[in-house]
């Protein structure tokens, strides 16, 4: 390969629009990090209350984001049900994480999150009808990569921890199969094409079905610092969803486990093995590789035309209309 061929591939594939979805992932996966801080530091108070600290996040997303809908006056475009669906599979997923932090460190849930990508790659593929190359899923497999050269690094710095480490990962992994549901719904959803209907609904429904769930507590304190993180990640996954796609949403979020290292670093004065920088940068160039590479269907136009795999939903809706 010429060196003029490696800069003509340089200038058609990294372009603005590749970078700044680059640049939207890391700002979501930098959130995530806070997310992850402030459970851990809650956890830490000795406070159990996962679905109380969620439903902070709801109730601000469906008051800020609802009120910009119904100054709309609009119908929704998506059934309620779908909402509804949606907003039970998120509350679920954040319940079983947030849990985790009682038994297990910061480390190892930010490390065992990243099984969402396997399974956001096989919903994505079967009810979406997402197709990937092998380019992409070499740069998932070198994210993936990353994150075991992160576990290798903890194995050597003693960045373990936590009372139930077993019961702590297992909830992880089963909180990661609830996020791919809401990850690939969400994105379902949002390339219909309005992000404000989507965010406030899973606000409203998350609200009630955390209500549903919660007995009535009074731990309001010391859930401000999740809130606003977890604001911030619902507010910007949409367009990353949007723009990328769930795989790549979630790939972006792998890089939450470096910046949880600055966290540790800055907050908790812990040590940083040097496996960690390697590992940052195998999966930079994963995302890299897998974002260059990436044919993103149109699925969605400006003028509001769809492709076939939404039309059977509209007709739903239509139906119900």
């Amino acid at each position: 390969m010429s060196w003029s061929s490696v800069g003509n591939w340089f200038k058609t594939q990294v372009t603005l629009k590749n970078l700044f979805r680059l640049f939207l992932g890391q700002l979501v996966s930098f959130v995530l990090a806070l997310m992850s801080f402030t459970s851990s530091l809650i956890a830490s108070l000795g406070v159990d209350a996962p679905i109380t600290q969620t439903s902070f996040t709801y109730f601000a997303l469906a008051v800020v984001y609802g009120s910009i809908l119904l100054y709309r006056g609009q119908k929704l475009r998506i059934p309620w049900y779908w909402y509804l669906a949606l907003g039970f599979v998120d509350v679920q997923g954040n319940y079983l994480v947030n849990k985790a932090f009682q038994f297990s460190s910061i480390t190892s849930v930010t490390l065992l999150d990243c099984w969402t990508i396997v399974w956001a790659i096989f919903l994505t593929y079967f009810f979406i009808g997402t197709r990937y190359s092998l380019w992409q899923l070499g740069g998932a497999a070198l994210c993936v990569l990353g994150l075991g050269l992160v576990l290798l690094s903890d194995a050597g710095v003693g960045g373990g921890g936590g009372s139930k480490p077993i019961l702590g990962d297992a909830l992880v992994i089963a909180g990661t199969l609830f996020f791919a549901m809401s990850n690939v719904g969400e994105e379902f959803c949002v390339k219909k094409k309005d992000r404000i209907e989507v965010v406030s609904m899973i606000g409203l429904f998350g609200m009630l079905v955390s209500g549903v769930e919660l007995y009535p507590l009074c731990l309001i304190l010391g859930f401000a610092g999740y809130t606003f993180s977890s604001f911030m990640f619902y507010t910007i996954t949409p367009f990353v969803l949007k723009l990328s796609g769930a795989t790549m949403f979630n790939l972006s979020l792998l890089t939450s486990d470096m910046w949880a290292v600055v966290v540790r670093i800055l907050f908790y004065r812990q040590q940083v093995d040097w496996l960690y920088f390697v590992a940052f940068g195998v999966v930079v160039i994963g995302l890299v590789t897998y974002s260059t590479t990436e044919k993103v269907p149109a699925t969605v136009v400006e003028d509001g035309s769809q492709s076939v795999e939404y039309q059977e939903l509209n007709a739903e809706s239509r139906d119900e209309c």
